[in-house]
């Protein structure tokens, strides 16, 4: 939002009235951080969490890390290269979901406007709490105290009127630190940033604009809004907006995830119908377990498969009643399987997705007449339980722990 009276763009009409405080609040390198805990002889070095595999990706790396160039997404076979000496941590996504639940209710000990982005990050509209809790700031420094006290983990805090400002002040004050934006700092503020740092100006958006001579905020704020459309089209009045401080989107909570799912990328392209079956089940167990952790079943279950050539299909069913059973992910995924019938190519990828999300305390999860799927639910929940305390591979389906079976 714009100050009244002050930095308004050029026919931008009257500010609005309305003064919101919203925050951003993100944890540092979220993974790293929570594997931490338990190996604190590894803080200060660098850490990067994800499969040893060259085909796989890194999932978090530590800020040790990043200064090799390291980051989220990269192809482990590159960061290894980069940083030859970072210990490889393998990921624990049960003991993160369970973290990230703790994190969420936090949140909501400070207000009942909190819109997750993922399992580390939400945003917050604090404008209610700030008469009962005090001063945004001091409210921002009690989050990061009870982050840091009952997790034991680092959090960044962003602040100001608008999501669009509280995103970029997190970003600007990491890793473990607090950034307030007030408003009439806003637009000064904005305008001392590249181009970059609005949101949808990415490398290619970047280009264009330096062609033109539009390399900073400030210069997008100073082109007419004809001028920036005719260039980027409809986007043109969404950056011109942001780049004086406008951004009328509201904090909307309760924001449920849309499809839950995992997927692998194997270390030599296949062909081999036993080793799709096995990587299937172990798929179905890591998107059944995400299920259960997140109060969530599912009516619709997608099978993903990319080939060596990298063309992908998809094929999706719909359940008669809501799973979150790994048995009957993997029936329903072997099912769209044997559907595809002989493959003209090898495999290079395949992955499981659990879509039309509905919440477990709302669904009436129906008996089955076969019992053989309760037991199934009842023996995956009490895995759940040996899983939180003794790790994702203490307890395994016989089939998983054949030898030479390991993904990519």
């Amino acid at each position: 939002m714009v100050p009244e009276g002050k930095n308004q763009p050029p026919g931008a009409g009257p500010p609005a009235r309305r003064r919101t405080c919203i925050m951003h609040v993100d944890m540092d390198a979220f993974y790293v951080s929570v594997e931490l805990r338990t190996r604190p002889e590894l803080r200060g070095k660098p850490v990067i969490v994800g499969f040893p595999a060259e085909r796989s990706v890194v999932l978090s790396a530590s800020y040790e890390a990043r200064a090799f160039g390291v980051k989220s997404a990269m192809p482990m076979a590159v960061a290894v290269r980069m940083c030859p000496q970072a210990v490889i941590i393998e990921p624990r996504h049960t003991v993160y979901y369970e973290v990230s639940a703790r994190l969420m209710a936090i949140f909501e000990s400070v207000t009942e406007l909190v819109e997750p982005l993922s399992v580390d990050e939400a945003f917050l509209d604090v404008t209610g709490a700030i008469r009962r809790l005090g001063p945004p700031r001091g409210i921002g420094e009690m989050i990061r105290r009870k982050v840091a006290s009952e997790l034991g983990i680092t959090a960044s805090v962003g602040i100001a009127e608008t999501k669009f400002v509280a995103k970029i002040a997190s970003t600007r004050c990491k890793p473990d630190g607090l950034l307030l934006i007030g408003p009439d700092d806003t637009v000064p503020y904005l305008h001392s940033l590249p181009v970059g740092a609005l949101w949808g100006v990415g490398a290619k958006t970047s280009d264009v604009l330096a062609r033109m001579g539009i390399r900073t905020v400030a210069d997008v704020a100073a082109t007419p809004v004809s001028t920036l459309k005719r260039m980027l089209g409809a986007t043109g009045v969404h950056v011109h907006q942001l780049s004086w401080g406008i951004d009328h989107r509201v904090v909307t909570p309760v924001r449920l995830e849309k499809s839950i799912g995992a997927e692998e990328t194997f270390a030599v392209d296949t062909g081999d119908d036993a080793l799709l079956h096995r990587e299937l089940l172990r798929l179905s167990h890591r998107t059944a377990l995400r299920l259960r952790s997140s109060g969530m079943v599912a009516r619709t279950i997608a099978l993903k498969l990319r080939f060596a050539d990298f063309s992908t299909i998809t094929r999706s069913r719909t359940v008669q009643t809501p799973v979150d059973s790994a048995q009957l992910i993997y029936a329903v995924a072997l099912q769209l399987l044997e559907s595809l019938g002989e493959r003209a190519m090898t495999v290079r990828l395949v992955g499981v997705r659990a879509e039309q999300l509905e919440d477990t305390a709302r669904t009436s999860l129906q008996l089955s007449i076969d019992r053989r799927d309760e037991n199934w639910r009842a023996a995956e929940q009490a895995l759940d339980e040996v899983t939180r305390k003794f790790g994702s591979k203490s307890v395994l389906p016989a089939r998983l722990m054949e030898p030479g079976n390991e993904p990519g």
